[in-house]
């Protein structure tokens, strides 16, 4: 029998960044960026050990938490806004031979700003990589959005001629050609890469002779700064890809929705209460919330409140957006409610959407269609969650969800 290859998946994430502060422990759609590669290399055939370089105790701390090993710190000079990818793996290599005797047979990086991968692509890069011993590595690819064939330069400046980029072998000038009859390029992402330890420790992150990996250009993304953040966050709830999860994959919204429940305290409120002298409580909505239900309403979906709180604040905050409120249920009942009114009323679970922000929100938003979290939820829930939104319970969230069903109603 051939011995399996030992494959060692390292994912660098350094603290420190400039773009996106906290960027690989900043919660994209509800869990820990690095978490995303993480969850790539644990869910691969082929790769038999995940470590996370970085400098961060504290990225450390989420990526154990996630699964992976952080067997020594990133010195800091290998740590710098312009420190390359080859010294942080000579590094990881060096210091696993000199301190475990640890040779791997294949090393796959996973970036974390790429966490939006296909199912399969790390076994793919692995498997590629493995069936061609020329190989000295694999990388990521997908076709090029811009023809560089079409690109110029400007070597006199902006008030002297130009000059074409790229020139082809039996096109005068393919500046001007079709793009139908330009050769093919490829651009190369930071989905995956498997390389030879040993063109690594020659000097090269990809050696000379590199495979092909060719991936959907729909799993193109590349975070560099919040625009990125929220593009992708978009994909991976509406994108509709077969892409790997570090939790379980996320449900579609319906495309018809019959209701729409929303919790109160944390969703239509803000989460915080004044009490008077008296003992008098008073909460904050906000007005929005309210004015897109009229319209919701008019598609054929109903709203109603479903929550523990029993202060009649809720009732007449229900009366004054004109639905219907049931509250004061039980901490642990709120499921079992919902259950029974969808069997009354002859609605299917699968055409609920339940909005919510804590643990008690939890069961009710398993066992309907879709799942929605409020950007300020608890963990757990923006991790059990089909949908996170952008804003805040008690700030905008119910509306953003109303505007998301209205966009989206077929």
């Amino acid at each position: 029998m051939v011995a399996k290859p030992e494959v060692l998946a390292i994912i660098p994430a350094r603290g420190g960044s400039k773009g996106i502060p906290g960027k690989n422990i900043r919660s994209f759609s509800g869990y820990p960026l690095v978490a995303w590669s993480i969850a790539a290399a644990r869910q691969s055939v082929f790769v038999t050990r995940i470590i996370v370089s970085t400098d961060s105790e504290e990225i450390a701390a989420v990526a154990r938490e996630w699964g992976a090993e952080t067997p020594f710190l990133r010195p800091a000079e290998f740590s710098q806004d312009r420190t390359t990818d080859l010294p942080v793996f000579v590094h990881a290599l060096k210091w696993l031979e000199e301190h475990e005797g640890y040779r791997p047979d294949v090393v796959v990086q996973l970036r974390p700003t790429s966490p939006i991968r296909p199912q399969n692509c790390v076994d793919d890069a692995v498997r590629i990589l493995l069936d061609h011993p020329d190989g000295q590595s694999v990388r990521g690819v997908v076709p090029a959005g811009q023809n560089p064939h079409k690109m110029w330069r400007l070597p006199g400046g902006e008030n002297a001629p130009m000059k074409n980029l790229l020139a082809v072998d039996g096109i005068d000038e393919p500046y001007n050609a079709p793009r139908q009859i330009l050769p093919n390029i490829y651009w190369q992402t930071g989905h995956v890469d498997a390389i030879r330890p040993q063109a690594i420790l020659d000097g090269s992150m990809s050696g000379k002779t590199i495979y092909p990996l060719l991936i959907d250009p729909k799993f193109t993304v590349d975070l560099d700064n919040l625009n990125d953040w929220i593009r992708a966050e978009w994909l991976v709830s509406f994108g509709g890809l077969d892409m790997v999860w570090p939790g379980r994959s996320r449900r579609k919204m319906p495309q018809n929705p019959r209701l729409l429940v929303l919790d109160f305290d944390g969703v239509l409120t803000d989460n915080r209460v004044w009490v008077s002298e008296t003992g008098q409580e008073m909460v904050a909505a906000y007005r929005s919330d309210s004015l897109i239900l009229t319209k919701l309403k008019q598609t054929g979906v109903t709203t109603i409140i479903l929550s523990s709180e029993v202060n009649p604040v809720v009732t007449a905050r229900a009366k004054k957006m004109k639905i219907e409120a049931i509250h004061g249920v039980g901490l642990d009942d709120k499921w079992s409610v919902l259950e029974n009114l969808l069997r009354e009323r002859n609605i299917q679970p699968g055409d609920v959407i339940y909005i919510g922000n804590d643990h008690n929100d939890l069961e009710c938003m398993k066992n309907v269609g879709w799942g929605v979290a409020v950007a300020d939820a608890q963990p757990e829930v923006i991790q059990a969650a089909d949908f996170v939104t952008t804003k805040a319970g008690g700030h905008g969230a119910v509306r953003e969800i109303c505007d998301l069903i209205l966009s989206n109603w077929k």
